[in-house]
């Protein structure tokens, strides 16, 4: 496999000459929901190459994830420099490396994430690196446990996510248009699954974790494995405890501003979904993570000026300065996506190909989910993908028995499991960026080489789970 750009940077050309063949022939489809018709926009015709060349620069600005990880990494950059990471990290460990604590506290966090969108992509993996460091392990296992964690666990919590009311909004105008709605189609109605579901997830990820990923990534023996064991000086610990009291009282306000009744931080329709806590929830973790460890610098000596943590601030950049590059190249092949519909027109063609087919019932609802999985290879957005295959699949397995919320939970499952080895996930370029900092020599075939395993283990558990609780006639939610 070639290097993680150059990889982007050939996807990109497949777009481009993708576009121009079905362009070519005509390819257009129906959107099943607007009406409108959609045809694919060749990449190579006189305006595709205008427009190409216009937007090269906007492409890579515009590239959601770019932002987002630069002003999380500012905030983590600090803590690390600064030692606070270190020491909250010793101090939670106690000089002992708990393997088998710290893969289980990140897979949990990794999968419960998803109730803040996808700040677990950009936060949570590298510090499950450094955590990983400190208890013995390769910091490319951390990296890969989060990042499955987050990725095939995305639909499972143990409360409701962003995903939950927008999944359910469009599951609810599918149900009306084709007169199948039966019963309340709300943000609960999967809600006791993936409850259920979430605990199961958990399971797999960690045996196979232990079983193979920890053994196969082998052991870490650096400088974290022995200041692990170093106990904490009077002036860390004093400067520890109030960085942690300073951090506390600025969440106690962030909560007080977000959940109470003059609460400025509420949807202005009253709901949580898209109000600025949600929505922005970014910049306060990581401007308390930089607060805390600008605090502890400051209190144990090691920052003695501001220009001391303005280089804890840039630091990561230095270190992800890989990331950028690949970033540049994902952008554009993101871009290329987006503008010649490729992608849209491809799920709603074989969606309704795939709808047109008769099987059994079971067999059908078995055969949905492993089509939403093998869609998600090419759209990762499970808003964008429901909003077509819903208006297609609700009407046709509602002549078979199955209700929407029924039909939803399946979607769920498939939109999730094969989320860990697409190449089109917003944050791969992101992901093969932090390994590459521990591991020069890593890509994407790297990456599958150890995820692949997760995604057939949870795709099958997962299924199989899903089928027997329904037919033995447990109810998916309220």
């Amino acid at each position: 496999m070639p290097h993680p750009a150059s990889m982007f940077f050939f996807l990109a050309v497949v777009i481009v000459f993708c576009s121009w063949i079905f362009n070519i022939y005509g390819l257009s489809v129906i959107h099943p929901h607007t009406g409108a018709e959609i045809h694919v926009q060749s990449l190579l015709s006189p305006e595709g190459i205008r427009w190409s060349i216009r937007n090269v620069v906007t492409n890579f600005t515009g590239f959601a994830p770019l932002g987002m990880v630069m002003v999380a990494m500012l905030g983590i950059g600090v803590a690390e420099d600064s030692g606070f990471l270190s020491a909250a990290i010793r101090t939670g460990m106690k000089g002992r490396q708990k393997h088998s604590s710290v893969i289980l506290w990140i897979i949990l966090l990794g999968i419960l994430s998803n109730v803040i969108g996808d700040a677990g992509y950009i936060i949570l993996i590298p510090i499950a690196a450094i955590l990983f460091q400190y208890a013995g392990m390769s910091p490319v296992a951390g990296i890969i446990t989060a990042y499955v964690s987050v990725a095939c666990g995305y639909s499972a919590n143990v409360a409701l996510s962003t995903l939950d009311p927008i999944i359910a909004r469009t599951t609810q105008e599918a149900s009306l248009m084709a007169d199948t709605y039966e019963g309340n189609i709300g943000p609960l109605s999967n809600y006791y699954f993936m409850l259920a579901s979430t605990f199961l997830i958990t399971g797999i990820i960690y045996y196979i974790t232990r079983r193979y990923l920890v053994k196969e990534t082998g052991s870490y023996t650096g400088r974290e494995t022995a200041l692990v064991t170093k106990p904490l000086s009077q002036k860390e610990r004093r400067a520890l405890h109030f960085s942690l009291l300073i951090g506390v009282v600025f969440l106690t306000l962030v909560a007080i501003a977000t959940f109470s009744p003059w609460g400025i931080l509420w949807g202005i329709t009253g709901g949580m979904t898209r109000s600025p806590f949600i929505m922005g929830i970014l910049f306060p973790i990581s401007f308390v993570t930089g607060m805390m460890g600008t605090i502890y610098g400051l209190s144990s000596g090691k920052y003695r000026s501001d220009r001391d943590i303005v280089n804890g601030l840039a630091k990561p950049m230095r270190q992800l300065g890989v990331y950028f590059v690949i970033a540049f190249f994902a952008a554009q092949m993101f871009a290329f996506l987006d503008y010649s519909n490729l992608d849209t027109c491809l799920i709603i063609y074989t969606s309704r190909l795939v709808a047109s087919t008769t099987l059994p019932p079971v067999i059908a609802l078995l055969g949905f989910i492993l089509f939403s999985a093998l869609a998600n290879l090419i759209m990762v957005s499970a808003t964008g993908k429901w909003s077509i295959m819903a208006f297609i699949f609700i009407p046709i397995f509602a002549g078979e028995g199955f209700t929407p919320d029924v039909l939803q939970c399946a979607f769920r499952i498939g939109d999730s499991v094969t989320n860990a080895i697409t190449p089109f996930l917003f944050y791969m370029p992101l992901v093969l960026a932090y390994m590459q900092q521990y591991w020069k020599k890593s890509n994407y075939a790297t990456l599958v080489r150890y995820t692949w395993r997760y995604t057939l283990w949870i795709s099958v558990t997962w299924i199989l789970f899903f089928l027997g609780w329904y037919y033995v006639g447990i109810p998916l939610g309220m």
